[in-house]
């Protein structure tokens, strides 16, 4: 059964906080606080405006570089941050892309916590009603495969190096979607699993690649790169790829790239390059870049540089924002964004690859993949579609 807020506004039902990257011993105990959301017609620059929302809340992000404060369990904790892909667009002065099929989401939210008395376990529901349709996709495999060739196409006038394409499909459903959209955080390798709840939307999670990560004084990103099948043949095939791994290193080096904008000069390094780590049933290659914090960064700079994230932009990256732009027929919604948890001193952002979103009457999902001169155009569209698999049997059906 669904709720309307005391604006009129219907809501999706609640469960808890289960916001990706909070603080595990907090969760129990978080009470919203403050939330305040953005759209383009609300204008303004959304980064300083959410760095202003968050100070103005007990939460003071505008110099990372200062170390975390002692934790007061009476007062904030932090707050939940969520970046659009078409929101990054805008920060990095790249174009938004085709509209948001999710036209109750917004672009931008974030969502202040403090502590409350310690929450009762949730009373296992009653059978879940929950019913979802088909999945209509955005466009065909035919489609799809065309959308590779144009970016091959561009590749060879040499316009862009990569461009990353998504594709969207959403299907009709009945009852709570938050049961269906929490079951996205159980998949294997979720690192950044959980929810996220506003008037007439939620998004769901299971994302294993971390954007941006804030820990003792280190800027960390994980882009991931490479796709193959979780077996034995795929984990070789994916190593001894010559294109999964200019692909890859490609985005490090877009990574790096994006990282010392805002770090201490000389700090930033590999730390790892090309480590294969399983999500479901696939396997991916994944690397670390770290960088020390520069003093005086302030969370708006932060999001201005990271944002959208490399490995599902392409590279350059706002020359891949305009093939992006042009090709894909749908927007990326809640998907190739960012969702997590910031505080003074912690920041934890996953980039929302594997993620699902709904309205008040449908699901929606989103995959792709990078596309490099070596592509090939029904290869990209399996590989869109394993990774779209689990996210999909995790919502259900008929």
């Amino acid at each position: 059964m669904r709720a309307h807020g005391p604006d009129g506004v219907e809501t999706l039902p609640r469960v808890g906080v289960d916001v990706p990257g909070a603080p595990a011993a907090c969760r129990r105990t978080l009470v919203e606080r403050a939330r305040w959301q953005w759209r383009p017609a609300d204008g303004g620059d959304p980064a300083a405006q959410a760095e202003q929302f968050l100070a103005a809340h007990g939460l003071p992000l505008h110099d990372l570089a200062r170390p975390a404060p002692r934790h007061d369990p009476a007062g904030v904790c932090g707050a939940a941050l969520y970046v659009s892909a078409a929101a990054g667009a805008a920060l990095t002065g790249g174009p938004s892309g085709a509209p948001n099929p999710v036209a109750t989401l917004p672009e931008l939210a974030v969502v202040v916590y403090g502590h409350g008395p310690t929450a009762p376990p949730p009373a296992t529901p009653p059978a879940a009603r929950w019913w979802r349709g088909t999945f209509v996709e955005s466009w065909s495999p035919r489609q799809h495969a065309e959308a590779v060739r144009a970016v091959r196409a561009a590749i060879g006038r040499g316009d862009v190096y990569q461009v990353n394409l998504v594709g969207h499909a959403a299907a009709r459903y009945t009852g709570d979607p938050l049961p269906a959209l929490s079951r996205l955080a159980a998949l294997p390798g979720a690192s950044y699993g959980g929810t996220l709840t506003g008037a007439g939307w939620a998004i769901g999670c299971a994302s294993p690649e971390t954007l941006v990560e804030l820990t003792d004084g280190r800027l960390i990103t994980r882009p991931i790169k490479g796709t193959r099948p979780a077996t034995t043949a795929g984990r070789a095939e994916l190593l001894a790829s010559a294109k999964e791994r200019a692909e890859h290193v490609m985005i490090v080096d877009l990574e790096r790239n994006d990282l010392a904008r805002v770090a201490r000069t000389g700090s930033v390094r590999v730390d790892e390059l090309f480590a294969v780590r399983r999500w479901c049933d696939l396997w991916q290659a994944e690397s670390t870049v770290s960088a020390a914090v520069a003093d005086g960064l302030g969370l708006a700079d932060l999001l201005r540089a990271v944002c959208p994230g490399g490995s599902v932009t392409g590279a350059p990256k706002l020359a891949a924002l305009e093939h992006v732009a042009a090709l894909e027929p749908v927007g990326r919604g809640a998907s190739m964004g960012a969702l997590g948890w910031v505080a003074p001193g912690r920041l934890d952002l996953g980039l929302t690859i594997r993620t699902a979103a709904v309205d008040a009457e449908r699901v929606h999902v989103w995959a792709g993949g990078g596309i490099t001169w070596g592509s090939d155009p029904d290869a990209e569209v399996a590989e869109a579609a394993a990774k779209a698999a689990p996210v999909r049997a995790a919502l259900g059906g008929r």
